[in-house]
């Protein structure tokens, strides 16, 4: 039996946050990266207060970008209520960059050594109510009469590894074109936008959420990486969710859309 106590407690932050639950429009916004948030009784992992304001802790700026573009269309969304160092809600579990020991050469001292029973308490704790939630909005939409769309919201830092990253923003796709071709149109064509088609990432290697929940059900998806300097501001957040907003104010009148689709 075990009887090790549990992660969160009183005073911690929910495990996940869900807007506008009743929303009846079939798209389903996702951060999987939202929160850079550590239990208390995990001792931050060990790291100072500004190690967990990086990029390695959480996707800075998507949450902004996730809350206002729901409330832009009016569609739910889900966020993550724990940071990405904890575990990866984005990765499978077992996956060796599903919990780092090293993060953008950053050692994470809560995350040496741990156990099989220590990454499975986490899997638990985390990542499956997460997930759970994920799937049983996208079932609460479905049954309303049409397949509904998946949008998963990160950002990425301007530089990794020593190298400058150029683009404003990537969309992430793996094999199904719906979303993610017309939104790669209609965001080049606002002139000085530099925009990554499977750029900084590739959705055909990265994809773990996307995947999961919405190509392996046939469901239209993509991802959309913002670069992580134009989201700094709450301005800078609200011009993001605006041209987002204005680009899925059309792509969500095409009918193909809501159709379950295996490519």
């Amino acid at each position: 039996m075990n009887n090790a106590p549990p992660l969160t407690g009183p005073g911690d932050p929910p495990l996940f946050k869900a807007l506008n639950e009743g929303a009846e429009r079939p798209l389903l916004l996702i951060c999987d990266h939202a929160s850079r948030a550590i239990p208390r009784s995990m001792d931050s992992l060990g790291l100072p207060e500004e190690v967990l304001e990086r990029h390695i802790a959480y996707d800075i700026g998507a949450a902004q970008v996730t809350e206002l573009l729901a409330h832009r269309l009016g569609v739910p969304a889900l966020l993550a209520g724990y940071s990405r160092l904890l575990i990866d809600a984005n990765r499978a579990p077992g996956d060796p960059m599903s919990v780092l020991e090293v993060s953008d050469g950053v050692s994470i001292p809560g995350n040496q050594d741990l156990s099989e029973a220590d990454l499975t308490r986490r899997e638990e704790t985390f990542f499956e109510p997460y997930h759970n939630a994920v799937t049983n909005a996208l079932a609460q939409l479905w049954r309303l009469g049409r397949a509904p769309a998946l949008l998963s919201i990160h950002s990425f830092t301007p530089s990794l590894n020593g190298e400058d990253r150029q683009w404003d923003i990537g969309v992430l796709w793996n094999r199904d074109p719906r979303i993610a071709l017309p939104l790669i149109e209609k965001l080049s064509a606002h002139e000085g936008l530099h925009v990554g088609d499977n750029e900084p990432y590739s959705g055909r290697e990265i994809a773990y959420s996307l995947d999961l929940h919405g190509g392996a059900a046939g469901l239209a998806n993509c991802a959309v990486e913002i670069r992580q300097d134009h989201l700094e501001t709450p301005g800078g957040a609200a011009r993001w969710a605006e041209l987002l907003g204005d680009a899925f104010e059309e792509i969500l009148a095409i009918d193909y859309l809501y159709k379950v689709e295996h490519f």
